[in-house]
């Protein structure tokens, strides 16, 4: 079903790395870019490469560090936005429609399953 939800979103044409830093850039703000693989599970040199070519398409930027001038923050460009939330969008379509043709009792059945799973995923973040 993830696999399934996340291929459905086309918007930019981006790699599944570059959606997923992309991603972490809307939601969460700027990072340094070592801190950005880190999160993402990819080497700092991979992570430089996929930077410069979102930088190249417009959908981010780097940016001075204005708690340390010599770091150098990764930040979502308004244009990158503008691709996450239409492929954020896309993503909630395609669990929309996948949900739409279960029946009711299935429904009514994940609507209580992945809020659950939601707060399960949160509490263990937070142990993390």
């Amino acid at each position: 079903m993830v696999r399934y939800v996340r291929h459905s979103a086309t918007t930019g044409g981006l790699s599944t790395a570059a959606s997923s830093a992309l991603a972490r850039l809307g939601r969460e703000g700027p990072y340094r870019l070592t801190d950005l693989a880190r999160a993402e599970g990819v080497s700092q040199p991979n992570m430089t490469q996929l930077v410069t070519r979102m930088e190249r398409a417009g959908l981010v930027r780097r940016i001075t560090d204005s708690t340390d001038g010599r770091g150098v923050l990764v930040e979502v460009t308004e244009t990158g936005l503008t691709v996450f939330r239409q492929r954020r969008a896309e993503r909630a379509d395609a669990l929309e429609q996948l949900i739409g043709e279960l029946t009711e009792p299935e429904q009514r059945a994940v609507k209580v399953a992945l809020p659950a799973l939601a707060r399960a995923i949160q509490d263990r973040q937070r142990r993390s």
